[in-house]
């Protein structure tokens, strides 16, 4: 029998930038689960560290009515949502397998309206995903005004502190102060705006090519 989903609002960092947690966020997850793991996975560009498939487009049948009105009343959406992509996703990559962008924070992007959406389909927490605040300018969320200041001043960051030493991050660094983590149980998914500054945290089992568990996500990219 489902349950209806639970649904918390965190306010980030000194910034306040909402990230949603929805537990139980699929009706039937365990579909989505074996799906993701029978699709054909590979790698897809040059900044996940592991691999992916597109999921099927009926993968948001039953979400719309949970993600509609979290999009409206905590994000402000007052238009029509578009989805750009939506991707079976599982880290691979061994810590010093991953390039430099890889130990690092990212941003999903800084068009207006992008929302990034991270939904947990392991058998367990096999590790989640952690927000931060750039220590040298305060950012915690990067949009098209301040993308330009950021990367100027993580270059030089870099130059004067070095590049991070191999691995995912795991709390703060030099460079960045984290400022929220959350656990990925299964059936959970987090929703927050594409231009905060996070990272997986993948458990040390999920990883290289003789990973007992895979840390399966489905990674949904959506425009506002």
């Amino acid at each position: 029998m489902s349950h209806a989903p639970v649904i918390d609002v965190h306010r980030l960092g000194a910034e306040g930038q909402p990230v949603v947690v929805v537990d139980g966020f699929a009706p039937d997850p365990e579909r989505l689960a074996v799906a993701g793991r029978e699709a054909e996975l590979a790698p897809m560009g040059p900044y996940y560290p592991g691999v992916r498939a597109p999921v099927a487009a009926d993968y948001f049948e039953g979400l719309v009515q949970v993600l509609a009105p979290i999009l409206r009343e905590v994000f402000g959406a007052s238009g029509r949502v578009r989805v750009d992509r939506a991707l079976y996703s599982v880290t691979t990559l061994q810590p010093e397998q991953l390039s430099l962008a890889q130990r690092l924070p990212h941003i999903d992007g800084v068009a207006p309206g992008m929302m990034a959406v991270i939904h947990y389909l392991g058998p367990r927490d096999l590790g989640g995903t952690a927000f931060f605040r750039h220590r040298t300018t305060g950012f915690e969320f990067i949009d098209a005004a301040r993308h330009r200041a950021y990367l100027d001043a993580l270059a030089r960051d870099l130059r004067e502190h070095g590049a991070p030493p191999p691995g995912y991050i795991d709390g703060s660094t030099p460079l960045f102060e984290e400022i929220g983590r959350f656990d990925g149980d299964f059936n959970r998914a987090l929703i927050y705006r594409g231009g905060l500054l996070h990272c997986a945290r993948p458990a040390p089992e999920t990883l290289g090519p003789n990973a007992k568990m895979a840390r399966l996500t489905v990674a949904s990219f959506l425009s506002v």
